[in-house]
């Protein structure tokens, strides 16, 4: 029965995850298809350089928020009178983990778009802020700062994801209490998982970066195919 909990769990995650906000946000602001703009992806960037800046906001907040509720989801399966009587609300946590990931991987992969997506940076920021919104803050707001700063948001999403992982670690080592109890181990786990993955995802971007080719954010979109328009 457990399993049956976990797997509920993940697959609310994925279908939840795979929604492509980008997407229909894309369609309903500037009647344009972002997969045929710019770098193709579902992302804030994409979206921007497709339908401007409120329409961007409004899918980072969407993304966010449908991983957000996939981990609320874990929270409430794992919370009932049920899963008190199984005797297994200790692996709660666990759960939302999981339900974050598979968020992460829905939108990466969605098997709405034939298994194509983001990069999963809202979806990341999203599920941690139900599991210790302090760090998803400080990484959301260092990701917006250096993306803003520097006018390259893949820059931005990989700084933003390791400080929330620094964050977190730090938190649950030192056991400090940031309004709120430290963090456990098992989100702290998922902050490195997630910083790492997005580090992954966005290695084509670090190797333009380094070569001085990526584009920057509010870049003309006409060399949508071509390798430096290739961003998150």
């Amino acid at each position: 029965m457990i399993g049956t909990m976990f797997l509920s769990a993940i697959l609310i995650g994925y279908f939840l995850g795979a929604i492509p906000f980008g997407l229909l946000v894309g369609k309903a602001f500037a009647g344009a298809d972002i997969r045929q703009i710019g770098s193709g992806k579902m992302g804030m960037t994409n979206v921007m350089r497709a339908a401007g800046i409120k329409a961007a906001a409004l899918s980072l907040l969407l993304d966010m928020g449908k991983s957000a509720f996939a981990v609320l989801c874990a929270h409430i399966i794992f919370t009932t009178p049920y899963a008190d009587y199984l005797g297994i609300t200790s692996w709660r946590e666990t759960a939302m983990v999981l339900a974050a990931l598979s968020a992460i991987t829905g939108h990466t992969w969605s098997v709405f778009l034939k298994f194509k997506g983001g990069r999963g940076v809202g979806a990341f920021i999203g599920g941690l802020m139900v599991m210790y919104w302090q760090a998803a803050v400080i990484g959301g707001l260092m990701m917006i700062f250096i993306g803003m700063r520097t006018k390259y948001m893949s820059m931005g999403s990989i700084i933003g994801a390791v400080s929330a992982f620094i964050v977190l670690m730090a938190f649950s080592i030192l056991q400090i209490r940031f309004f709120g109890p430290y963090p456990s181990l098992v989100f702290v786990i998922y902050a490195m998982v997630g910083s790492i993955f997005i580090y992954v995802v966005h290695k084509d971007n670090i190797i333009r970066l380094f070569n001085g080719t990526e584009r920057k954010m509010g870049a003309s979109s006409s060399s949508g195919s071509s390798a430096s328009g290739k961003t998150k």
